[in-house]
């Protein structure tokens, strides 16, 4: 069963100020493309393959999947949406790994048994 990687591309983006909030999609897409370009052999120093999500909210929404990297809108709140992903990786008995330095969101997806890192684990 392959790892549940899922990235929270508010936090990892909004960890560097690289000029990010001038083109929010714009920085998850190239999120996007890193983690694409390391899903089948493995991201964030964990093997591959992987399925690979990036969530992504407010003015990042409209980021298409790759091969690679599937990409969840949330409806609402981010967070929301990757606890519900942790959750359903944790009922199905598959592990998870979830890319954020929320410290909430840590203690929240870790509840569901969740593995955490950040943002520098899939940053160049």
């Amino acid at each position: 069963m392959l790892t549940l990687l899922v990235v929270d591309a508010a936090n990892v983006v909004g960890s560097v100020p690289d000029g990010w909030w001038r083109d929010r999609r714009g920085a998850a897409e190239r999120l996007r493309d890193r983690l694409a370009a390391g899903a089948a052999g493995g991201v964030a120093g964990l093997p591959g393959p992987l399925d690979v999500v990036l969530v992504v909210e407010g003015r990042a929404r409209g980021v298409e999947p790759v091969p690679g990297v599937r990409v969840e809108e949330a409806p609402g709140s981010g967070d929301d949406r990757i606890v519900e992903l942790a959750a359903g990786a944790a009922a199905a008995g598959r592990p998870c790994v979830v890319v954020t330095a929320d410290r909430e969101l840590r203690r929240r997806v870790a509840e569901h048994g969740a593995e955490c890192l950040g943002p520098r684990s899939v940053r160049p």
